[in-house]
């Protein structure tokens, strides 16, 4: 078993045909064909069941899959690793982000790092938490900023708090205020027109939690839209939405009110691959992320606090 046969599976397995991973590959397609044959008798096990329509993975190709996928991952961490140990000043930094954070956070983070290391070249990845676990275990992140750990987190990652955000309401700075108090109540909040987010937003589903929890029902005028969407449609003062505090920062355009009975938080936490020792290039990125995070927080004022 070598790296290349490992790569030609995996892709394999990705699109589902010999010819197009040939072709993704540069690879003649007898070529391919052979490293996967070899792989498979080396192994002892058919890895694709072969099709005119496309090639599907057998169980033993299912069973190989995360493996193969880890393996190729840590060979690249120790290519990379080698390399900048011997003064290169390359890199890479693979960074997953929810979509809260991406137009927030992460903004200032990878503002920062490439602008002290123009050489360590920045992948982003931005999907919710779950997908971003999923990810990091496949070995297709170093990083991630996430908003939930779920319970298997801890045995599989190393994960570090953050930040604890308060969410709050917005409307639009040029229309009336919603209220004249300090905080609403969500019982209120209900009552108000509201720009929900699509339910693949982990957000949507702590405020759907919320609202269920205190048996109201929302009013909602449009659902489904991403955050900066969200945010340009509460400016026109299309209505109202609940969002994190942060991604009110330097937007003028918007007003906020502190959320209470209850108040909302989430807790914003960077998680990396716990048998997987982060790259010289990953720990610049670990202590840019913190600091800004800390930043931010001192910004933010009294809705954001250091986890």
């Amino acid at each position: 078993m070598n790296l290349e046969q490992l790569q030609s599976f995996v892709e394999v397995a990705r699109v589902g045909n010999f010819t197009s991973a040939a072709e993704t590959l540069h690879l003649a397609q007898p070529s391919l064909s052979r490293q996967i044959a070899a792989l498979e008798r080396d192994l002892g096990a058919e890895l694709f069941h072969r099709a005119r329509g496309g090639s599907t993975l057998t169980t033993a190709g299912e069973s190989l899959l995360p493996l193969a996928k880890r393996m190729l991952a840590d060979a690249d961490s120790v290519r990379r690793e080698l390399a900048e140990l011997a003064g290169l000043k390359r890199g890479r930094v693979r960074l997953g982000a929810t979509p809260t954070l991406c137009i927030s956070l992460v903004t200032e983070v990878l503002s920062a790092f490439h602008a002290a290391h123009p050489g360590i070249e920045l992948h982003l990845s931005e999907h919710g938490s779950r997908r971003l676990l999923d990810e990091l275990a496949g070995g297709e992140l170093d990083l991630a900023l996430i908003t939930t750990t779920g319970e298997a987190a801890a045995d599989r990652f190393v994960v570090s708090p953050l930040l604890v955000e308060e969410l709050v309401l917005i409307s639009a700075a040029a229309a009336p205020a919603v209220t004249r108090r300090r905080s609403i109540a969500l019982a209120e909040v209900a009552r108000l027109p509201q720009i929900v987010f699509s339910r693949s937003y982990d957000l949507r589903g702590a405020t759907d939690a919320a609202f269920a929890a205190a048996g109201l029902a929302p009013e909602v005028v449009l659902e489904g839209a991403e955050m900066d969407a969200v945010l340009r449609f509460v400016e026109r003062g299309l209505g109202v939405a609940i969002v994190p505090a942060m991604v009110l920062i330097d937007r003028p355009g918007l007003r906020s009110v502190r959320l209470t009975q209850p108040t909302l938080t989430r807790a914003i936490s960077l998680a990396r691959p716990a048998d997987v020792a982060p790259t010289p290039a990953v720990a610049v990125m670990q202590r840019t992320i913190a600091a800004t995070a800390t930043a931010f927080a001192a910004r933010a004022g009294a809705t954001m606090r250091p986890a």
